[in-house]
């Protein structure tokens, strides 16, 4: 088999990925939505599972154990989940999710910096990008972009499209059906 191969939604999984401000959770409970399937998205696991906000992981127990964390709810979600998965920005990080992303369709979301600024604004539950919101998000869609590209079946830029156009872009690259197809 060369590479990930479109899904069949109600059996498989979609994994989406992208900075903070791309609109996983949002597209992804659309996509669900049409295909079918359920969604799950990680960083909403991690805070049920934690009770407490990502936010506060980071303020309180800091990034490594958030990571830590991060990368044992992304492997349980792989491994336990059909349908359409939003992971966190910097799950990619991990040599680990990486692997266990390497057969399983996965969408790079993209959007421009300042896109992305607009849509998070300054919002305290996403730590990574506290102080300079505009320079944090440059800088780590910079750092991640090999990673986000690594893991990548398709890429898809979301700029100036609402979370049912993206979904739309979707399933019509991945050459998916959906409940009304």
């Amino acid at each position: 088999m060369s590479g990930p191969q479109p899904c069949s939604p109600s059996t498989e999984k979609l994994v989406l990925v992208g900075v903070p401000g791309v609109g996983k959770t949002t597209v992804g409970l659309v996509l669900a939505q049409r295909l079918g399937v359920d969604f799950v998205d990680t960083d909403q696991v991690i805070e049920r599972n934690a009770g407490k906000r990502v936010g506060d992981i980071f303020i309180e127990d800091g990034e490594q154990a958030f990571r830590a964390l991060e990368q044992q709810v992304v492997a349980d979600t792989i491994a336990n989940h059909t349908g359409v998965i939003a992971l966190g920005g910097g799950a990619v990080l991990s040599d680990q999710t990486r692997e266990l992303l390497a057969n399983i369709p996965t969408v790079w979301l993209t959007v421009s910096t300042d896109s992305a600024a607009s849509r998070v604004g300054l919002n305290a539950a996403r730590p990574v990008l506290m102080g300079n919101v505009r320079g944090q998000l440059t800088a780590l869609a910079k750092h991640r972009a090999p990673f986000y590209e690594e893991v990548a079946t398709v890429t898809v830029q979301t700029d100036g499209l609402d979370p049912s156009a993206v979904a739309d872009k979707i399933v019509e690259v991945l050459e998916l059906g959906g409940d009304d197809a």
